[in-house]
């Protein structure tokens, strides 16, 4: 049995030790905010938080987690309130939206260490997550208007 503090809630779980933290909050938990992409961390797709730092759930065994606390798109604000979901709205960046999940969390964890991020600090913290729409210059734009909330 492994204990998992997912959005400040303790689930316990009956898994393989090597099952991706992607699988256990998708298929387990039923937590489908964070996505599949590409299954080896390369998209960015999955990124969720471990205590504060974005990770990519695909690649992250279970058993790697320990009693390091895990926060979900679902767990980032419990209204959908967050700066950087509103400014994510307000910008209008999503087209499919399919990657916004892992883009926020992203955003999320830079702004976390740097409240006054430039152009060259929004492109390597998110340099990780892909966007197949292009969104990228809405991303750094609602990042920034974000930044002046937080």
């Amino acid at each position: 049995m492994i204990k998992l503090n997912i959005n400040n809630k303790v689930h316990e779980v009956e898994v393989p030790d090597d099952m991706p933290l992607l699988w256990v909050l998708r298929d387990i938990l039923d937590i489908k905010g964070t996505k599949f992409g590409c299954g080896k961390g390369l998209c960015g797709a999955c990124t969720v938080h471990l205590d504060g730092k974005a990770v990519r759930s695909c690649s992250l065994p279970v058993n790697a987690v320990n009693a390091q606390k895990i926060v979900t798109i679902e767990g980032l604000s419990e209204h959908g309130d967050h700066a950087l979901q509103k400014a994510w709205s307000t910008v209008n960046v999503s087209q499919c939206g399919y990657c916004q999940p892992g883009q926020i969390m992203s955003a999320a964890a830079l702004l976390s260490n740097n409240k006054k991020p430039t152009d060259n600090d929004i492109d390597t913290a998110m340099s990780g997550n892909i966007c197949r729409c292009g969104t990228y210059v809405r991303i750094r734009e609602a990042i920034k208007l974000a930044a002046k909330e937080v």
